[in-house]
């Protein structure tokens, strides 16, 4: 297993990137080999049923059954497949758990190794150098630019995912939510939280 433990947002300009996948895409159409439909269909699998919000499902499942969230920190590939989700760039998810006193954070320092299946298409700022490099010097930094400031007394580790393991934080559960059922606290879960530069939502 590759990781890296430290114990002590930046952002990238997407404008290139943007501009040449725009231009690809309108290449593409304009030949007749793909049409609007087929990249709109694309792009809606992986904003809805391969996003955010399959991870967010499993961490409102963890919240609610203390044995799905054993089962799911003992092996986080098999659990996600209990809910039906996995496939490529699925197949070595590990789950770390944020508690009052530890912190998770995942970058992917060589590339953009990212559990797909349960988080979808990795944002922008996943794959920029800055935060590649950074959150893994100074971590604590990061995450204040990126709007959560951890604690001093509380303790930071940076997962490094690659090709052999995937990273997912399973963040906690919010105060205020024990009436909440289990879509409700799924609404809560916020991709950011899931990589851990970020925190849920509050109960409304």
């Amino acid at each position: 297993m590759s990781s890296t433990r430290h114990h002590d947002g930046p952002s990238a300009d997407p404008s290139a990137p943007a501009v040449r996948t725009a231009a690809l895409e309108s290449l593409l159409i304009e030949k007749g080999v793909i049409a609007t439909d087929t990249v709109d269909a694309v792009v809606d699998v992986f904003e809805n049923d391969v996003g955010p919000r399959n991870g967010a499902q499993a961490v409102a499942r963890a919240w609610v059954d203390p044995g799905f969230k054993e089962r799911l920190l003992a092996d986080g590939t098999a659990a996600a497949a209990e809910l039906d989700f996995g496939g490529l760039e699925g197949e070595h998810v590990v789950a770390v758990e944020n508690t009052p006193e530890v912190h998770n954070v995942v970058v992917c320092t060589l590339c953009s190794c990212y559990p797909w299946p349960l988080l979808g298409i990795p944002p922008v700022w996943y794959k920029s150098p800055a935060y590649r490099a950074r959150v893994v010097a100074e971590p604590r930094a990061v995450l204040r630019e990126m709007g959560l400031d951890v604690p001093d007394g509380v303790e930071l580790r940076v997962w490094d995912s690659s090709a052999e393991v995937r990273y997912l934080v399973l963040p906690q559960r919010p105060a205020g939510t024990d009436g909440l059922s289990e879509p409700e606290l799924a609404a809560l879960v916020t991709r950011d939280s899931m990589i851990g530069v970020g925190q849920p939502n509050s109960a409304p």
